[in-house]
Parts: C-alpha cells; structure tokens; sequence
C-alpha cells in the first residue's frame, strides 16, 4: 500500500527506525526529510526492525507551526485535521465551513506549507506541486468553468481525480472569493447556474466576499471618501 490504506503508517515508520515525526505530525528521515510517500508491504512474518527509534530532533524550531495559514496545529505533534487545508480540499466532501474558507487563501488542492518552511527540507525536491497560489485569477476562472467530461480528461491519472469535479470547483469558487480580483466576478456567476447545490453555495459565498473585499479596496483608494 502506498498513501491508501488505513493504516499508522507514520508511527509504524517511527518504530522501524526509519526517521521521527515532526512537529508537523509527519515522518521526517534524515537526508530525506518529508518530502515522501511511506509504503507497507503487508506481511504475517516476524521481521525485525532495522535499529532502535531515531530521537526527536526537530528541536525548538516552529516553523511548521507558525506558518500554518489555517492554524491547524492547536500544540506541536497534534494536527486537527478539520482546520487543515489540504483535508479541506481534498478528502472534505460537504461544506467547506465558512470560517475556515477565508484564511484557506487561494489554495485549490493540497498545502504543504508545513513542509515547504521544514529546516529538514531544505533544497530538497517536494513532490508534484499542488494547485495553490502559484495559480492565477485567468487560470482559476477556467477551472470554474469546467464540466465533468474536462475534468476527467484534464485530471485523468492524477492525484486531483481524488477529489472529484464538484469539490474541486468548490475549492476554485473559494480561492476565486478570497483573490479580490474583479476579473473572478464573471466565472463566479456563471458557476451559480450550474445545478450542483455545493458548487451554487460557495460561489454565492465567494461574490459576496469578493464583492466586500473590492467595496474596501475602493473606499480606500485615493481620492475616495470613507
């Protein structure tokens, strides 16, 4: 199995002695940091691990604590799930709760922020990138528009398949709301038509957002009144 199963795999890694759990609550493994998958081969043998549980050795550094956008580690080694942005977009499949849709940014598909600012990490290569802030408005916008039948044909063979259309344009509506850019306006509305009662919920969100965020940005521009 391969990031599939329902399995500790983390703390099974930790016993094997193949690295320690950060404080970010994932693997890290020396000359390797997190920037992998962990797989099981399910076996009923007796085997032995491979040496004693490396120690701790994350330290008193918090990165990984402080630049979490959502501030989804209430202590350090404790992760709620519930305010974490790539469960968010990737396994949530009803309402994306309001309060945690603004500080999500424009994150689309996964984070990992918590493993981008790891000391641990350093210059090494993370996985495929997620759709996040690297995203433009234009490119975002199309996403919104986008039927089932692209979505399959787009995503087919990627991780992105995971989440399916409807909630991945419920992700796009609520990045597009938190972007305030007029240009998310058109896509925004165009999404209210679509008959999918998860996609019309966050779009009306997002206008109403986007339409708030752009009223502030005008009563604040020179030669405005307040």
């Amino acid at each position: 199995m391969v990031d599939t199963g329902a399995v500790l795999e983390k703390l099974w890694g930790v016993e094997a002695g193949l690295g320690w759990q950060g404080k970010h609550t994932n693997l890290i493994a020396p000359g390797a940091g997190s920037w992998f998958f962990l797989g099981e081969l399910v076996s009923d043998l007796d085997l032995d691990p491979d040496g004693p549980p490396l120690i701790d050795r994350c330290g008193s550094c918090t990165r990984c604590l402080d630049a979490c956008p959502t501030q989804a580690f209430p202590e350090p080694y404790v992760l709620d799930s519930r305010r974490c942005i790539s469960y968010l977009t990737i396994e949530h499949r009803g309402d994306i709760p309001e309060e945690m849709r603004a500080p999500m940014g424009d994150w689309v598909f996964g984070c990992d922020v918590c493993q981008e600012v790891c000391p641990w990490n350093g210059d090494l290569p993370s996985g495929d990138p997620p759709l996040s802030q690297t995203t433009a408005v234009p490119e975002l916008g199309e996403l919104m528009r986008m039927d089932r039948a692209t979505f399959a044909q787009c995503f087919a063979g990627t991780a992105v398949r995971r989440t399916g259309w409807s909630r991945l344009l419920r992700n796009v509506a609520v990045a597009l709301g938190n972007s305030g850019d007029s240009r998310a306006v058109g896509p925004l509305r165009e999404a209210l038509a679509i008959p999918d009662p998860l996609i019309q919920e966050h779009a009306r969100w997002a206008l109403d957002r986007l339409a708030s965020t752009l009223a502030e940005a005008r009563s604040e521009a020179p030669g405005c009144s307040s």
